[in-house]
C-alpha cells in the first residue's frame, strides 16, 4: 500500500490560491511572493498557538501547523483577531511602524481576495483595518564626495574582480537601479548607452547609459569570468562562473563602502539608489516626472520622497533671503509708553 503524502503544516489551500493568485495574474516577483507568504504565515501561526509568549524565532513556533485552516475557520475570524495581532507586532515584536504597516497591507490584499475573487468571504473584514501611521524620514544617502570615495576604493583595488565590482558601482551611482535589476542584466540587454531592465511586478523600462557607465562595462567586458553554460548571458559573473547574486553584490558593497572609510551600517546597496536619484535631482536639475521614469515608479507619489533638501540647502535658503540684513538704526529709548 503506498504512503500517503504527508501535508506540509506551514501552508493551506486557499493560501496557495492566494499566492498563485498574485504570481500569475498579478505578475507580482519571487521576492514580492514570498514576503507575503511570510506575512501570512506568521499572521495565522499567531493566530492558532495559545502561547502568546512564543516567538518566531523559538523552535517551537515552526511546528504550529496552519494547515487545519479551512473556510469555516476563515469565516469564524474577525476585525478584533486583526487588531490582535497588530497589537502583538507592536507591543511583543516591536516591529516598526513600516514593518507592521507591510503586514497590515498583506492583511488587507489576502481578505479582499477572500472576499472578491475566491468568494469565501461575504464581508472583507480587513477592509477597515487602518495602516500604521509611519513617520516620514529622509531616505539615507551618500554625499557626492562620499561617492567619488567610494568609487576610488573600487578603482585603486587591484583584485582581478575590481573591473567588475566597479562597474557595478558605477551603475548603482549613475543609474539608480535596484538590487534585482543590476543583477538579472543580461548582455543582450545592453544596447551601446541603453540597458533594459526588468523591474518590479516584471515590468521591464529602458535605463539611458552616460558616458561613465559606458566606459566602466567596455573596461569590465574583457576581464569577465567565463560563465558556465545556463548562465552565458548573465552580464555579472561571479568567481564560480554563475550569474551573480543579491547577497554577493551586497557584501561587494559593503567591502568597497569600508575601504571608502564609510560605515557599512549606515549606508547599504539601496541607499546608492537614493544616492543616485538624489545627485541627479540636486545637480542635475531632473524634474520629478523625469526621475520617475528613470527609477521605475508607478506613481510619482514615491518619487517625492528623493526631492529631499539637504539641511544646509535649507540653511542656505534662509541665509540668502533679501530680507536678511541686521537693523542698522538705532532704537531710542521710550519712556512711558503706552499700548
Amino acid at each position: 500500500m503506498a504512503s500517503q503524502r504527508k501535508q506540509p503544516i506551514d501552508t493551506f489551500q486557499r493560501l496557495e490560491e492566494f499566492l498563485g493568485y498574485i504570481r500569475a495574474i498579478l505578475e507580482r516577483s519571487a521576492g514580492t511572493v514570498r514576503q507575503y507568504r511570510y506575512d501570512l504565515v506568521l499572521f495565522f501561526r499567531f493566530l492558532i498557538t495559545d502561547d502568546r509568549k512564543l516567538q518566531p524565532e523559538d523552535e517551537e513556533w515552526a511546528s504550529i501547523d496552519i494547515s487545519i485552516v479551512d473556510d469555516s475557520f476563515l469565516r469564524s475570524l474577525q476585525l478584533s483577531d486583526l487588531y490582535s495581532y497588530i497589537t502583538w507586532l507592536a507591543a511583543t515584536r516591536k516591529t516598526s511602524p513600516a514593518t507592521r504597516a507591510r503586514r497590515t497591507s498583506s492583511l488587507r490584499t489576502f481578505f479582499d481576495y477572500l472576499t472578491t475573487k475566491a468568494h469565501v468571504l461575504e464581508e472583507n473584514i480587513a477592509l477597515n483595518l487602518e495602516l500604521p501611521k509611519q513617520l516620514k524620514r529622509l531616505p539615507r544617502y551618500l554625499s557626492l564626495d562620499e561617492s567619488r570615495d567610494l568609487l576610488q576604493a573600487a578603482s585603486d583595488d587591484d583584485s582581478k574582480l575590481s573591473t567588475r565590482d566597479y562597474c557595478i558601482l558605477t551603475l548603482f551611482l549613475n543609474c539608480g537601479m535596484r538590487l534585482s535589476e543590476l543583477c538579472g542584466i543580461n548582455l543582450s540587454d545592453w544596447r551601446e548607452n541603453t540597458l533594459v531592465v526588468l523591474g518590479k511586478g516584471g515590468k521591464e523600462r529602458t535605463i539611458y547609459l552616460n558616458g561613465a557607465c559606458i566606459a566602466a562595462i567596455r573596461d569590465y567586458l574583457p576581464d569577465r569570468i567565463k560563465p558556465i553554460p545556463n548562465d552565458r548571458d548573465a552580464m555579472f559573473i561571479s568567481r564560480l562562473g554563475k550569474r551573480i547574486t543579491d547577497r554577493a553584490v551586497q557584501n561587494i558593497i559593503k567591502k568597497y563602502i569600508r575601504q571608502a572609510g564609510l560605515d557599512p551600517q549606515r549606508y547599504s546597496t539601496h541607499k546608492l539608489r537614493h544616492t543616485a536619484a538624489t545627485l541627479m535631482y540636486q545637480y542635475g536639475e531632473v524634474d520629478i516626472r523625469s526621475l520617475q521614469a528613470i527609477l521605475g515608479h508607478s506613481t510619482v507619489a514615491t518619487t517625492e520622497i528623493y526631492t529631499h533638501i539637504d539641511n544646509r540647502s535649507l540653511h542656505d535658503a534662509v541665509e540668502q533671503n533679501p530680507l536678511n540684513f541686521e537693523r542698522n538704526r538705532p532704537r531710542q529709548p521710550v519712556e512711558d509708553e503706552e499700548w
